[in-house]
């Protein structure tokens, strides 16, 4: 799989950095309007669509870079989710901010980034079909998420919608997994950075933290599961780039990478709180922000519980004798 030039990472992680210093956590209308001058806004639309036409590859790069650096900002649900199921779907993107979601009975709860877009792609089940709308003519009820970033109500009855294969939601609910989970690792290797850091800089009985063995244990720990958790999420990527959404294996992979990533975020937030101690739960210390955030995402798109006991129900129906080949190769049988 090819590698995303370093100039355009770089300048994804500079765009970010420079916001998170001058402005905060929130992404605004001047960062918004920023990304979109760059083409990151659509960075994965096709070029006829007025988008960058880029991959997965750079996607997961600027969701990192965001990530990594403290930003909130809809990202996936704007690029990766609603505007890529319009153009699934043969619908028109425009220019409008956009956020998605799935409604059960007319409403869909902690919907992300639903107060601060223009319009909602909206999603439904009607009469044994799928259909979708393009709307601002939603009811929004503002809420918070942990991490800061709104999570809203949605409310919407007596939409017109145009009619979609079921297979596209199922890649919806994928794609949006697969994003979260990259979140997460970006999150849990900002926190690695932070609390060896700390633990460098840090003296206690006359000496770093980082000379303490318990201290040690902590950050190693850390390490190991942030670890763990990106070499999953990368397989899973991996998978869904070479092999496309519909690709059998990618249940697999991407319950590996979300299990990973969830069960990881609860030692790597508990271990880097330890390793700052009471500094760590204050507002002025930045690790809040991204331990926060971990616990927030690795329960959007599925919960560890969900992702959990699907591993279960895969590994149980390929029995003793095909777990190794769902292993390898992420199908029980060809």
């Amino acid at each position: 799989m090819s590698t995303v030039d370093s100039t355009l990472t770089g300048m994804m992680s500079d765009v970010f950095e420079h916001h998170r210093e001058k402005t905060g956590a929130l992404c605004d209308d001047t960062l918004w309007g920023q990304l979109g001058e760059l083409g990151l806004t659509r960075l994965t639309g096709a070029e006829d669509r007025g988008g960058s036409g880029a991959s997965w590859l750079e996607a997961a790069e600027l969701l990192r870079a965001a990530a990594y650096h403290g930003v909130r900002a809809p990202l996936a649900e704007h690029d990766l989710l609603a505007c890529w199921l319009l153009d699934a779907a043969g619908l028109e993107t425009g220019d409008a901010r956009r956020t998605v979601c799935v409604l059960e009975n007319g409403t869909a709860t902690e919907v992300p980034w639903a107060s601060w877009a223009e319009r909602v792609v909206v999603v439904w089940a009607e009469n044994g079909t799928w259909r979708i709308a393009d709307t601002d003519n939603v009811t929004i009820t503002p809420g918070t998420g942990i991490a800061g970033e709104p999570r809203d109500i949605v409310s919407a009855t007596g939409l017109p919608g145009t009619e979609i294969p079921e297979t596209l939601v199922r890649h919806l609910f994928r794609r949006g997994a697969l994003a979260r989970g990259l979140q997460v690792c970006a999150a849990l290797d900002r926190i690695l950075e932070l609390s060896v850091t700390h633990a460098s800089e840090r003296t206690q009985f006359g000496r770093p933290l980082a000379k303490l063995q318990a201290v040690q244990h902590l950050v190693a720990d850390i390490a190991a599961e942030a670890a763990l958790a990106r070499a999953a999420t990368e397989a899973a990527l991996r998978e869904a780039v070479n092999n496309g959404w519909g690709a059998l294996s990618l249940d697999y992979r991407i319950a590996v990478a979300r299990s990973c990533a969830g069960h990881a975020a609860a030692t790597v937030v508990r271990n880097a709180h330890q390793v700052h101690g009471a500094i760590g739960t204050t507002r002025e210390h930045r690790l809040h922000e991204f331990t926060t955030a971990a616990l927030a995402w690795r329960s959007e798109f599925g919960s560890v519980q969900h992702w959990d006991s699907l591993l279960t129900d895969l590994a149980t129906a390929a029995g003793r004798d095909h777990l190794w080949q769902l292993v390898s190769t992420g199908r029980a049988s060809a």
